[in-house]
């Protein structure tokens, strides 16, 4: 008698390859590095991502559309947040430039993790206008309001 193949559930620990991409292209693709390990449940993927995970079996390959919004959530214009280069040099690096499209990482308040956000513009200093006084980031999730391509090939797969 042969040994079923392992199938994923929802608590499943699983290894594999994956790639998320938006309209404009990847944003994650470990086929071209290592594997992802990951346990199915306890927030390392969106749900929806989850979902499509859900009964795949070990070996297999498959590739999802994801609608707009739904892996990532809608986009929050409250995530876009001013921050004072001053409150930025107290933080990081007082020499940093901060320049559009730069992703910047921040402690956690309780500073045991922390997150990105994506400089989206610089606002310039009324009194010198060659210093920068403020920088809007986005902290919303790059693909959040986005339909999402999700391939996925799975490794292996633990109960």
């Amino acid at each position: 008698m042969s040994n079923p193949v392992p199938t994923i559930t929802a608590s499943s620990f699983v290894t594999l390859h994956y790639r998320l991409a938006g309209p404009k292209g990847d944003v994650v693709n470990t086929f071209l590095e290592l594997p992802a390990t990951l346990t199915l449940g306890v927030g390392q993927l969106s749900p929806a991502l989850e979902q499509c995970l859900i009964g795949l079996q070990q070996g297999a390959k498959a590739q999802f559309q994801v609608a707009e919004g739904l892996a990532f959530g809608p986009r929050n214009p409250e995530m876009l947040q001013w921050v004072t280069l001053q409150m930025l040099h107290r933080m990081g690096d007082p020499l940093e430039r901060y320049e559009e499209g730069d992703v910047v990482t921040f402690p956690t308040p309780d500073g045991q993790g922390s997150y990105a956000g994506v400089v989206r513009e610089r606002r310039m200093d009324e009194l010198n206008p060659n210093k920068v006084a403020a920088v809007l980031f986005d902290f919303n999730h790059p693909l959040a309001g986005q339909a999402v391509e999700f391939e996925v090939q799975i490794i292996g797969v633990l109960d």
